[in-house]
């Protein structure tokens, strides 16, 4: 079975409408020398000491080949320090992790190597590491993956790789040099290392169910994490980078942050990005609570140049109906990917061993940088952050709007500059109201 089936996206198809050398060199791959095996233990530095980020973490610590965290790297002192807690101490399992009693024999982060604020990613990849973790909020990943290339260190970063379509030009120019390079570069998109999930996907590609000409998302959950209270003495800027996901500058609204997940495996069948969107979505529970200035639901209709379709819902309320899961339709049966199965003419399910995939992805990277292998994620993740941008301007805007238009849009959801008290792209009015976009005025390109 192909380990790495993500490579089999068609990059023609993706790199149209990128213009000059990003576009010409994303038609082909240099592999060039690397990490060589036999080299001393991998040193590792964590940028984004969240969640997403320990669990990164530990599954490294986690792997055969030996690794050492070295640096770490947070906006905030407390996140770091309950990160390199959890990692030292141990952890419960959670949804990414299995139960650890903690690394500390692996771990080595005195308070030297442990840095804060906006320019600490820096710090912690200039410190003499091999392995660099990018687990911060998404509208970071394009500065700090550009920055860690430069470097010349390999890298695992989390999705979704942008926020806009500015970043993802950047993401592609830098993994261009990421290549020459021979870096490692993994990322975040645990369901290609899933063997359910690759069983199932190789079956519809082997014409399981014939020519794939539907395709359901669903990312339907209730409420998003807790919200960071607003303190007295918190300004505006510390407030939104607490409660990332509440709004689109740090996160890009949650059918990029999570249905991407699933417009992933979409594209990774059809060997394509979709051609063009069109879509609604809205606030309801948030217009109540005043949460940011996301959408808590979106419903997006996307088309592939071969005419099929692929629907993607994505909301978040309580009391409500709930699915993570993606579906393939065709002449010949229906296909269940989340859970591997497959009904029609070939019926079939899925009984092979359970792996967690978030270990797993961390296992063939780590495999890679000690073997010199070739392991570069990134081109296919950039596409898949980037449906999922054509889809939340399409939500916006309540336009149709196509690929070619959206991967050129100079649109960037950033501040004028990065410091706790400097103010962020969009502030509440005088009512304590934020301006959320309204479909049929907003404008997205």
């Amino acid at each position: 079975m192909n380990q790495h089936p993500r490579q089999n996206m068609n990059r023609r198809r993706f790199i149209s409408g990128v213009t000059g050398t990003t576009a010409a060199a994303l038609t082909h791959a240099i592999s060039v020398k690397a990490h060589a095996a036999g080299d001393d233990t991998i040193k590792v530095a964590l940028v984004g000491c969240g969640g997403r980020g320990t669990g990164a973490a530990s599954q490294i610590l986690s792997t055969t080949v030996p690794a050492k965290l070295w640096a770490m790297a947070d906006l905030f002192p407390d996140r770091l320090e309950a990160s390199l807690a959890a990692l030292t101490k141990g952890q419960q399992r959670d949804y990414d992790r299995d139960a650890h009693q903690g690394f500390a024999a692996r771990v080595d982060v005195p308070p030297e190597r442990q840095f804060t604020g906006f320019d600490a990613y820096k710090q912690a990849i200039d410190s003499g590491v091999d392995l660099v973790i990018l687990a911060t909020h998404a509208h970071f990943r394009p500065t700090h993956f550009a920055y860690a290339v430069g470097k010349g260190k390999n890298i695992f970063m989390e999705k979704p790789l942008a926020v806009d379509a500015p970043g993802i030009r950047q993401i592609l120019a830098a993994n261009e040099k990421a290549k020459k390079k021979g870096l490692k570069v993994a990322v975040g998109l645990h369901n290609h290392h899933s063997p359910r999930v690759q069983e199932t996907v190789k079956r519809l590609l082997d014409g399981a169910i014939g020519p794939v000409n539907l395709l359901r998302c669903y990312w339907n959950m209730s409420l998003l994490r807790d919200t960071a209270p607003r303190s007295s003495d918190m300004t505006e800027m510390v407030y939104q980078l607490r409660n990332p996901y509440h709004f689109q500058w740090l996160s890009g609204d949650y059918v990029v942050d999570a249905l991407m997940h699933y417009l992933d495996i979409a594209n990774w069948i059809k060997g394509a990005h979709p051609v063009s969107a069109q879509g609604m979505g809205g606030r309801t529970f948030y217009g109540e609570t005043q949460l940011g200035d996301t959408f808590d639901h979106h419903a997006v209709e996307f088309a592939y140049e071969d005419g099929a379709v692929m629907i993607g819902f994505t909301r978040q309320m309580p009391r409500c109906w709930n699915s993570s899961s993606v579906h393939a339709h065709g002449p010949k049966g229906r296909a269940d990917i989340t859970r591997g199965k497959i009904t029609g003419e070939q019926e079939w399910q899925f009984n092979g061993p359970t792996v967690n995939p978030y270990q797993r992805e961390q296992d063939v990277l780590m495999e890679a940088i000690r073997q010199n292998k070739p392991h570069n994620e990134v081109d296919t993740a950039a596409a898949s952050t980037m449906t999922g941008i054509m889809g939340r301007m399409a939500s916006y805007s309540g336009q149709m709007i196509r690929w070619e238009d959206a991967i050129k849009s100079e649109v960037r959801l950033a501040p004028e500059r990065y410091a706790f008290d400097a103010p962020p792209p969009v502030v509440p009015g005088a009512n304590g109201h934020y301006p959320v976009p309204t479909p049929g005025v907003t404008k997205v390109l």
